[in-house]
C-alpha cells in the first residue's frame, strides 16, 4: 500500500502521515514540492523517531508519478468523490493519493484517466473537510483491515 500527498502544505500532517505509514507498513509518496522542507523540525517532530524508517518516494510532477505507478490501481480521496471509501474493495499494491490541505487535487488529476476512482469519506453537507492526517487514517486502515482480514493478528 503506498499513501501518495499532492504538494503538502502543513508539516505536522506529513510528519504525522509519515508516522502513520510506517506503523502501517506503507511507503508514503509526495508529489511535486511540499510547502516547506521535508527536513524541517517540525514534519520530523510529528513523525517522531518514525521518520528514519520512513519508505519516503518523491515524484517531480503528476506524469513522472503515472509513469512510476502504470500497473497500479490508482484511488484518489477528495471530498469530491462519487463512491464512498469503504464500498472499494482495496487490495495490498493500492495507492490512496489525497490533495494539499487548502485546495485538494487539481483537475488535471481528478480527471486523469489513469484514476481507478474517486472516492470520498462521508460527512454532513455543511462539513467543509476532515484533517488530511486524520482522513489518510480512516481510508489507509479500512484498506488495511479489508486486506489482511484482521482479527486478532497484527500486520505481517
Amino acid at each position: 500500500m503506498e499513501i501518495v500527498l499532492f504538494r503538502p502544505e502543513i508539516p505536522p500532517n506529513t510528519g504525522n502521515i509519515g508516522r502513520l505509514c510506517v506503523n502501517a507498513g506503507a511507503s508514503l509518496g509526495i508529489i511535486g514540492e511540499p510547502s516547506f522542507d521535508l527536513s524541517e523540525k517540525s514534519a520530523r517532530r510529528a513523525g517522531l523517531d518514525y521518520w528514519q524508517h520512513l519508505d519516503l518516494k518523491r515524484y517531480k510532477d503528476w506524469d513522472e508519478f503515472l509513469l512510476q505507478k502504470k500497473d497500479r490501481r490508482i484511488f484518489l480521496i477528495s471530498k469530491y468523490g462519487k463512491s464512498v471509501y469503504a464500498s472499494v474493495r482495496f487490495e495490498e499494491d493500492d495507492i490512496l493519493v489525497f490533495g494539499r490541505e487548502t485546495s485538494g487535487l487539481p483537475e488535471e488529476i481528478m480527471s486523469s484517466e489513469k484514476v481507478e476512482a474517486c472516492l470520498n469519506i462521508p460527512m454532513p453537507n455543511e462539513s467543509r473537510s476532515i484533517n488530511l492526517s486524520n482522513a489518510v487514517a480512516i481510508v489507509l486502515f479500512e484498506s488495511l483491515r479489508q486486506i489482511y482480514s484482521w482479527s486478532e493478528n497484527p500486520l505481517p
